[in-house]
């Protein structure tokens, strides 16, 4: 009965949810009732938004790559996205294969032949279909696709990671606004962050199936003849690819979304592989890490080149679209990479993120673009160009062609681009309902379907409307008011690493400390070198001799008016000493009992029983940031007061050093961390 009512349980946050969804329904129901002024309108407003805000759009994303590649530099690259002691959740290849199928796998299908193409036949400086305008499409390309969208994926993933995993907050973009507001991020402005967060995440998904529709279509027009390419094909996709998509919602992320990005990564890498085999090999390899260079010598003309001196509509087209495209995303690539990155140091997500994904794009666009250009300049293949002119979403089709066994190739890529699609629209419907839900991260499974239907009725009344043009003019709107709230979230992210180090900086002191063994310490430190515990025996410490020091101190605190709160877990094994404070976040020391593998140079000096376990145990500490690693077994009671004291004297100094300091509210992450620990000491 209770199983049943979590399956239909609302998880909806009214103030987000209602004008997140008016919005959109009164976009759809405008665009429908006049698709022609509609479009007049989209036209309109590209190119004011474009003129007006073009320069805040780079500004933005040269601050984002700036800040990201700092921040994972420093120390603070050590900070884990969750306590110190959480290890990933997802092995490395399944991590990149989820994030790569989330971020832009469609976008790479698309553009992938079809940008260096039309950058050849029209380059934004100096002749077409030369040399240099070769080199400058491949350049362009790169620029378009390396590290920028990728910090600004990055910035938006982390500052969710850090919040929710770390401190406790909700998984949502207002999180980040804590440091700065407080708990205002729980009234209007949260609200208001979370509803542009909701929209500019429909509005990114709308485009990336806009875009991967019109390529499906020109695949299945490719394949057979008969059927047309035409909006009303393409709708009828959006409506059966986003049915597909429930399915896999209702699966779940590790059931779902997992299983589809291993299949969209084993595709993408089988097509990658064939085009390089059948095509100009070598020259491949050589234009990669020629393109690669000049990407790295001219990163940081390109990051503030706006064309002041020879305005076009190419920037707008372009750069801007791709930039706004993905600005727009970040809330839903941030949130979903976030949600997939618990456990990993701020630095392993940083490059993660931004160089392996960056290295496959150069590596994507060197195999299928400079393929393309190999033909046109080499081999005479100049259809290919006007074919790409005339409609973007045929040029890998059109490649295909000029390449052996392309019927069959074109159906794989048919099926991946429906994969892609399936991964995004289920992927955008999680982080949409998360945003919408207040952060939850469990949701029914009726709420994701619910938006992965909107997206799709979004979606079609683009195409409706004026196609491309008329993604491109959501897109790059939606993208500037969220842009505002990257940056805030980055002043935020500053100022709560700032306290981070604050913290660090108590705990090396009780480092220090600890090296100046007294009492029972000496030894303990020596037996925990030759010596290894049972479980039974590591149980009967904790149970007497720890809770009877916490009891004590907690006596002692409560005598000078501090609220303390003492307690013993037995089916878990770990003793609990709280102090609980109305304004900052409460001192926590608890002890808990931990499985190792006993190690393989005692293996064979001890002589065990044959059925004895392999493993020792330890009685390890644990406060508010997670495990120190380090065991107090064999302490006697004073020794383990003087351990509490250390501890709370280093707590104390942690609050007069931080006038400043965020007060969190972790008892809902306390709770989910006791859940999690309670399977771990049983391991």
């Amino acid at each position: 009965m209770i199983s049943s009512e979590k399956v239909v349980q609302s998880t909806i946050l009214a103030p987000v949810f209602i004008p997140s969804v008016l919005v959109s329904l009164l976009l759809v129901i405008g665009t429908i009732s006049n698709p022609t002024l509609a479009g007049e309108w989209f036209s309109v407003t590209l190119a004011w938004v474009t003129e007006t805000f073009g320069w805040f759009y780079m500004l933005s994303v040269a601050i984002f790559l700036v800040f990201l590649v700092g921040v994972a530099m420093s120390g603070w690259g050590n900070i884990k996205l969750g306590p110190d002691h959480a290890d990933p959740q997802y092995s490395f290849p399944a991590w990149f294969a989820m994030l790569f199928s989330a971020g832009y796998g469609i976008a790479l299908l698309f553009f992938g032949v079809a940008e260096p193409v039309l950058h050849y036949a029209s380059p934004p400086q100096g002749a077409p279909e030369t040399v240099n305008a070769a080199k400058q499409a491949m350049q362009i390309a790169f620029f378009h696709w390396g590290v920028h969208i990728w910090a600004i994926y990055g910035l938006a993933g982390l500052a969710l990671a850090y919040f929710a995993f770390r401190h406790g907050l909700p998984l949502s973009l207002r999180s980040a606004l804590y440091p700065l507001i407080g708990e205002r991020i729980y009234g209007p402005i949260g609200h208001a962050v979370d509803v542009f967060a909701i929209l500019g995440t429909m509005f990114g998904i709308a485009t990336t199936l806009g875009l991967s529709v019109t390529q499906i279509n020109a695949g299945l027009n490719y394949l057979f003849p008969t059927i047309p390419i035409s909006v009303t094909v393409q709708i009828i996709a959006i409506a059966v690819i986003t049915a597909m998509a429930t399915i896999s919602v209702f699966a779940g992320l590790d059931k779902g979304v997992k299983r589809l990005s291993i299949v969209n990564m084993v595709l993408a890498i089988s097509l990658m592989l064939f085009v390089f085999i059948v095509g100009p090999t070598i020259h491949i390899l050589e234009t990669f890490l020629q393109n690669t260079g000049a990407y790295l010598s001219g990163i940081i003309e390109r990051t503030f080149n706006l064309q002041a001196y020879s305005r076009s509509d190419w920037i707008g087209n372009w750069t801007l679209f791709i930039f706004g495209w993905t600005i727009a995303w970040a809330p839903f690539v941030g949130l979903f990479i976030a949600k997939i990155s618990r456990g990993r140091t701020i630095r392993e997500f940083v490059l993660g993120v931004m160089l392996v994904p960056t290295v496959f794009t150069f590596l994507w666009f060197s195999i299928f673009g400079d393929t393309a250009l190999h033909l046109i300049m080499n081999e005479g293949a100049n259809t290919l160009i006007g074919a790409v002119q005339e409609d973007h979403s045929v040029a890998l089709f059109k490649l295909y062609d000029l390449l052996p066994w392309s019927f069959f190739i074109s159906i794989v890529t048919v099926l991946l681009i429906t994969t892609f699609f399936v991964t995004s629209a289920d992927s955008g419907a999680l982080v949409v309902d998360s945003l919408a839900s207040g952060g939850a991260l469990q949701t029914p499974a009726w709420q994701r379907v619910f938006w992965a239907v909107l997206v799709g009725m979004i979606a079609s009344v683009l195409l409706l409307a004026g196609g491309l043009q008329a993604l491109q003019t959501m897109t790059i709107v939606s993208a500037l008011p969220f842009a505002v709230i990257l940056l805030i979230s980055a002043v935020g992210m500053w100022r709560a690493l700032v306290i981070e180090t604050h913290r660090e900086t108590s705990l090396q002191a009780h480092m220090q400390t600890s090296r100046n063994l007294t009492g029972s310490q000496w030894r303990h430190r020596l037996a925990s070198m030759v010596e290894f515990p049972k479980r039974q025996q590591v149980e009967v410490f904790i149970r007497e001799t720890v809770i009877d020091a916490m009891n004590e101190v907690a006596k002692e605190l409560k005598q000078r008016g501090w609220f303390t709160l003492t307690e013993h877990d037995a089916d878990n094994c770990r003793s609990h000493l709280q102090v609980m404070r109305h304004e900052e976040a409460d001192f926590l020391y608890d002890i808990r009992l931990t499985e190792h593998a006993l190690p393989g140079f005692m293996l064979a000096e001890l002589q065990r029983e044959p059925d004895a376990p392999d493993t020792y145990a330890r009685a390890e500490v644990f406060l508010r940031r997670g495990g120190r690693s380090y065991d107090i077994y064999g302490y006697d009671k004073d020794d383990i007061i003087k351990d509490i004291l250390d501890q709370f004297e280093n707590y104390l100094h942690f609050l007069h050093n931080s006038p400043g300091h965020l007060p969190w509210d972790m008892n809902e992450h306390d709770d989910m961390l006791n859940q999690e620990d309670a399977g771990q000491v049983s391991r």
